[in-house]
């Protein structure tokens, strides 16, 4: 996010910043995903019982 910051205090072109944001965006998107399904993963892999609304709500957020 300092890049982006600095972006804009250099005075960047809107285009340079957006690519820069939907690139953030992705990360932030792909660690989510890697995190839900770990999750998902370890819950199953437990031998618990998977609390089957937790992974229901979880994957709503996928």
């Amino acid at each position: 996010m300092r890049r982006v910051v600095a972006m804009i205090e250099a005075g960047e072109p809107c285009l340079a910043l957006a690519t820069q944001l939907h690139a953030v965006e992705r990360a932030v998107a792909e660690a989510k995903r890697a995190l839900i399904h770990d999750h998902i993963d370890h819950c199953l892999s437990e031998g618990h019982g998977p609390d089957m609304a937790e992974i229901k709500a979880l994957t709503k957020l996928l």
